[in-house]
């Protein structure tokens, strides 16, 4: 059988369809900045787009579902032949399933000249493809502990379909979007349980101290089951009777605790010189600060701690952890030596402060409008980096 190597040998096109999380990784970087260049003056405005959808729904599901299955995509096109040992998608078919993103970007895009039903079809269609094609990766090369990731990919498509028929019949999407949301962070507490004490142990290994991450645990476990909880009961508040609100606040603050328990028994404090790992940790500290901020709001009905809750598990979390696996993925499979350079340092200090000032925006809604503009500014700014210096790793054949 050919080597994963030959089977990438053998695709002669451009370097750009060699691999999965080529195209995904610099198209969601490109998305990402486009859709907050849009969004802003749309929002404020100044420019209408042809969507059918309000500015805040567009918003919400260009980022959350289009600009993360894209990273998640490319993740998982470039790790299931790791777990599983089968060849990567290559050549004409990753250039199909990428077509079928671009189809969904097009269809919410310029909605209002289409039925409803097909602009959800075309858009749920791309998450679908993926978690088929990689179900059958998986159980093919019989890695079935690694399904509970496509179960959750399933999950965010479950979301965005709702997400569509709420758009179409309710004119809202509130339960829908806290479901999607619920579903990334879900997906990157369990995948961060694996990278962040993985990557962190390599990188210390080379250390002159000796202080290791503890390894996955039934602690870890235990903190995923009532994370978990907490979410669903998160995303099913507005729909739940007001008596709901002080035990999911509970729940909420409890996995809180446990997820920050959990990123200090990574030793976070021991990365401070190599970007490549602090951010990790960075980023999954916005995972239990979103479960405290989402508890507050849920008792006291807070609206200013519901957004700032929102805003530090997307803009935070979702935003710096995609960035850091797809800085350090791409520096890795192109050739590139796994240290960050003074510009990736750079972005994520764009991000990390990008979602700082959102999560204040929230929270001091006097000085909101001004400080929306900041945080959207510092999350061009970070986005434009990426694709200023990882464009090019990305579309070049491997050095």
């Amino acid at each position: 059988m050919a080597t994963t190597m030959q089977q990438m040998r053998a695709w002669q096109g451009p370097a750009l369809w060699s691999y999965g999380f080529r195209p995904f990784f610099l198209s969601a970087g490109v998305w990402a900045l486009v859709t907050i260049v849009l969004w802003v003056p749309w929002y404020l405005g100044v420019i209408t787009l042809p969507s059918a959808f309000a500015p805040m729904d567009w918003h919400i599901h260009e980022l959350l579902f289009g600009y993360v299955p894209a990273v998640i995509a490319g993740f998982l096109l470039t790790a299931v032949p790791n777990w599983t040992g089968r060849l990567p998608v290559v050549g004409w078919r990753l250039i199909g399933l990428f077509s079928l993103w671009v189809l969904g970007r097009l269809a919410v895009g310029f909605s209002v000249f289409l039925p409803a039903w097909l602009t959800g079809a075309a858009s749920v269609a791309f998450l679908l493809a993926l978690a088929i094609m990689a179900t059958r990766e998986i159980i093919a090369g019989k890695n079935y502990r690694n399904l509970r990731i496509v179960v959750l990919v399933t999950l965010l498509a479950a979301a965005q379909t709702g997400f569509h028929a709420e758009a179409a019949f309710r004119g809202q999407t509130v339960l829908s979007s806290r479901f999607g949301i619920a579903a990334a962070i879900l997906l990157i507490s369990v995948v961060g349980g694996r990278i962040i004490p993985s990557f962190t142990t390599n990188w210390l290994m080379r250390q002159p101290q000796g202080t290791m991450p503890k390894q996955f645990s039934r602690y870890d476990g235990a903190t995923l089951a009532v994370s978990a909880l907490a979410l669903l009961l998160w995303s099913a508040l507005p729909a739940l009777p007001a008596g709901f609100a002080a035990p999911a606040s509970g729940v909420l603050a409890l996995a809180g605790l446990m997820q920050g328990w959990r990123l200090i028994r990574w030793v976070p404090q021991h990365t401070g010189s190599e970007a490549l790992v602090w951010v990790l940790h960075a980023a999954y500290a916005f995972i239990p600060l979103g479960f405290l901020l989402a508890g507050h709001a849920a008792m006291w009905d807070a609206i200013g701690a519901h957004q700032a809750a929102v805003h530090a598990w997307t803009a935070g979390t979702i935003g710096l952890m995609t960035l850091a696996v797809m800085t350090r993925a791409t520096r890795g499979h192109t050739g590139n030596a796994l240290t960050a350079s003074p510009g990736t340092t750079a972005l994520y200090l764009a991000i990390i402060s990008a979602a700082l000032v959102r999560i204040i925006a929230a929270l001091l809604p006097d000085f909101a409008p001004l400080l929306l503009e900041i945080s959207g500014a510092l999350w061009v700014t970070g986005f434009a980096l990426f694709v200023t210096f990882y464009g090019p790793m990305l579309t070049r054949a491997r050095t």
